[in-house]
């Protein structure tokens, strides 16, 4: 999913509902202090905008377009946009979802600008019997305040208008939020909920959470964001970003030629129990493909002596490695035996920087003592829990950690002092004062065996390269994110793509992200 943005736009941040809410009463307060008779109201506004949006994807010439309008605002924003496309030559017709003495004044105006331009109001029912050659598709049934899943009536037109839209590749814009989806979770709303497959969304006013991360990135389509007009001012410090490439230029610095390997830290990675060598060896490539300076590769009991592969590996004992000096990675492949029990012990104690994964996380799970441990930590720490991971730290069910992950991770980051970058669909990167990034880049092909072992060592090789611990987990998240979506885009995968084949491409984009 791509996110657009327009000058006015925050570009990158991302608001709460709540925070949305408080900004939009701010404007409107305004609005009325300042009123004269040209001003355009925030509704008006979006209308415009989404109007404008509407024909970049339809073109000029006189286009057939459906719109959806709800019961509250987001009908009228709905109303407002077919007003517009009508007036501009197009036909529109809308299904109209609402009972027009329930609109706000607003939204009662934009209904009435729309039948003054011979807008058609039809009902579902009368929807059914009319030709599918619609060029576009507006959802404008709910907003950001929707708290249950649509049902009924409802719920068969979204069917309706989602089976429509695929059989017929109609391009979908949703206004503000795709019908059903929740603007703060990313989740669908009720247990057995619905809603609108969009193609493209417009945003009002801010970027929010749930077109980003969950089940978000499936719904939204691409994204855009049009702030309204309203002012800088009313906008509060945004606790959340989307992780971009922009964003994270300028903190990989260019190499000084006057350098060695001990420029660059030395990465010891823990792991690799009988039958899961190869997640240990994974991560030590990984580090080594991410530019630490030299990587340990210490796996617990009979392992092997050296990788045929890349033989710049080295393999220790791991009970012989001082962790002090050395930025360590401990859980790939790692089992949760009383003697990996000890190394975790030791790790958390005195480990320069330190990356937790997989069964080092069970294992802290599974012993309160342990998470204490780790939360008395000074030293950078950065876990990378899948749900079910975090589910177990957070002793609660996958499904609860899934339904709100931003809050999954912000309490997972605070009890355990760590950055925790909770893997998914739109990854969560969050610090301990509760401060998010989500990740933009991945797809389905980074669900196979062994990626999660790839992210852990590239992270510890950018610790070791000197980046703070978010910065090397936010970092870490795009490149390996951004490598499959590069894979996928070349042909492979996302069917079949291994986790070997993202280090040639991580390796690449974070050399690319030192150009500045």
């Amino acid at each position: 999913m791509k996110t657009m943005g327009n000058q006015n736009d925050r570009f990158g941040c991302v608001y709460s509902v709540a925070e949305i809410r408080a900004i939009e009463t701010g404007a409107l307060s305004m609005q009325l202090d300042q009123a004269n008779p040209g001003t355009k109201s925030l509704m008006q506004k979006a209308g415009l905008a989404a109007a404008n949006l509407a024909i970049e994807l339809v073109g000029n010439l006189p286009a057939k377009i459906l719109v959806l309008a709800g019961p509250g605002n987001n009908g009228g924003d709905a109303f407002e946009v077919a007003a517009i496309l009508a007036s501009r030559g197009h036909a529109v017709h809308v299904v109209q979802c609402g009972n027009a003495v329930d609109y706000s004044s607003d939204a009662l105006s934009s209904l009435r600008k729309a039948q003054s331009y011979h807008v058609q109001l039809i009902d579902a029912v009368a929807l059914a019997s009319l030709p599918s050659d619609w060029a576009l598709i507006i959802d404008g049934l709910f907003g950001i305040g929707l708290k249950r899943a649509p049902e009924g009536a409802i719920a068969g037109l979204i069917r309706h208008i989602n089976q429509l839209a695929a059989q017929n590749a109609i391009p979908l814009l949703a206004l503000d939020v795709p019908s059903g989806l929740s603007a703060e979770t990313g989740q669908l709303a009720g247990t057995d909920g619905i809603a609108i497959c969009a193609t493209h969304t417009i945003s009002f006013i801010g970027d929010k959470p749930g077109l980003h991360t969950g089940q978000g990135q499936d719904y939204a389509g691409q994204v855009s964001v049009e702030s309204l007009g309203i002012p800088s001012s009313l906008f509060p410090p945004a606790k959340a970003h989307l992780n971009t490439a922009e964003s994270l230029k300028g903190i990989l610095q260019p190499r000084k030629q006057n350098s060695h390997k001990g420029s660059y830290g030395d990465v010891i990675i823990i792991g690799g129990a009988s039958g899961m060598v190869g997640a240990a060896i994974l991560a030590a490539r990984a580090a080594q493909f991410s530019g630490a300076g030299r990587i340990y590769c210490c796996i617990p009991g009979v392992g092997p002596q050296y990788d045929s592969l890349h033989p710049e590996i080295m393999f220790r004992v791991p009970e012989e490695m001082d962790f002090e000096d050395h930025h360590v990675v401990i859980g790939p492949g790692l089992g949760t035996s009383a003697a990996v029990q000890a190394l975790l012990i030791g790790a958390i104690k005195s480990a320069k920087t330190l990356v937790v994964d997989a069964d080092a996380l069970n294992l802290i799970a599974a012993d309160p003592a342990l998470a204490q441990l780790l939360a008395s930590r000074t030293a950078a720490s950065v876990l990378t829990p899948h749900p079910l991971e975090a589910a177990r730290l957070l002793q609660q069910g996958v499904a609860e950690v899934q339904a709100d992950r931003l809050f999954a991770a912000r309490k997972l980051a605070q009890q355990l002092n760590a950055v925790v970058v909770l893997k998914g669909s739109g990854s969560i990167i969050c610090k301990a004062n509760g401060d998010v990034s989500i990740n933009t880049t991945g797809n389905p092909a980074l669900a196979s065996g062994g990626t999660g072992d790839v992210l852990a060592g590239v992270t510890g090789a950018l610790l070791a390269q000197g980046c703070s611990a978010a910065e090397a987990a936010r970092i870490a998240a795009w490149a390996h994110g951004y490598a499959a979506d590069e894979l996928v885009e070349q042909g492979t995968g996302p069917i079949g793509l291994t986790a070997s084949e993202l280090l040639p491409l991580i390796r690449k984009n974070l050399n690319w992200l030192t150009k500045g």
